[in-house]
């Protein structure tokens, strides 16, 4: 009976972690080249039975911070199994390492380790890394390519991942369960104030989005409604301080009031009705972005 439980136990978890044949790009190369159709291109000479989705090719030039945000905002949608290709690699060809990350969840992470992976392994746990056998897990004929390893390497080895070509373990050998991790400011309570960071902005909207979950907020005991104090600092520069009034929703103020308000991720957030907070205020993101917010 215990061999039995045992057993049922085993395929439960591999079950979990096999993967799916779904696989989603991310990339900072945009779409204006033939760059991003390449490696969908290497995907489909692997496997014309993977099912292929863009998470974004509109990350910001070299910016890792913002790759490593977009894919905590999105991959717990996917379901477990899922093989995701993040490629904004500034070092390309040097020693940074080229790795897989099995999350707790399931989910499967194509990458160099290059801070890209601080949000999803704090996210989802770290079940398990591999470095890529570039011997075994290289496209044929590129070995003379140093600066495309989005194509040659992470877009090749994530379609025979997806495809279940290779097993997980044949990746390559495994590494401790550590990622290298960009540091950023995590919310915080303490004496009646709230701190936290500014990861990312609503783009298309110009909304201040911070990393204040409704739990942490909650210390303060406010309500839609409410009015808040809010200080934004880059790196120790004090840039902006109002108190803005808590809302559910921007129809409860006229156009161009500036408000506070919990966005789609149940994430405090700033914005302008109908305007851009982050253009008219030159607020932006990133790691040296903080708030701190009070009653």
């Amino acid at each position: 009976m215990k061999l039995r439980v045992l057993l049922f136990l085993c395929a439960v978890t591999f079950n979990s972690f096999s993967q799916n044949n779904v696989l989603v790009f991310q990339s900072d190369f945009g779409t204006k080249d033939g760059a991003v159709s390449a490696m969908k291109g290497v995907a489909m000479g692997v496997s014309t039975d993977i099912k292929i989705f863009d998470l974004t090719h509109e990350i910001p030039a070299y910016n890792i911070w913002e790759a490593a945000y977009r894919l905590s905002q999105t991959a717990q949608y996917y379901p477990a199994g899922t093989v995701f290709v993040s490629v904004c690699d500034p070092g390309v060809g040097t020693s940074r390492h080229s790795v897989v990350l099995l999350t707790k969840s399931g989910h499967y992470f194509v990458t160099p380790d290059n801070g890209t992976l601080t949000l999803i392994a704090e996210q989802l746990g770290i079940q398990e890394i591999r470095e890529i056998d570039e011997v075994k897990n290289r496209r044929s004929n590129s070995n003379e390519s140093y600066t495309f390893h989005g194509r040659d390497v992470y877009a090749f080895t994530a379609a025979r991942l997806a495809s279940k070509t290779i097993s997980f373990e044949e990746v390559g050998p495994k590494l401790p369960n550590e990622v290298v991790k960009i540091d950023y400011q995590k919310p915080v309570f303490e004496k009646g104030i709230i701190k936290g960071g500014i990861p990312i902005l609503d783009i298309q909207y110009g909304n201040v989005w911070t990393n204040i979950d409704k739990k942490t907020f909650g210390n303060l005991d406010l309500k839609s409604g409410d009015w808040v104090n809010i200080q934004i600092f880059n790196g120790s520069k004090k840039v902006y301080t109002k108190k803005l009034q808590l809302v559910n929703t921007f129809g409860q103020v006229p156009v161009g009031t500036e408000v506070c308000y919990f966005n789609s991720l149940l994430n405090f957030a700033i914005a302008v009705n109908q305007g851009n907070f982050s253009e008219k205020n030159k607020i932006y993101s990133g790691a040296t972005w903080s708030i701190l917010i009070s009653k």
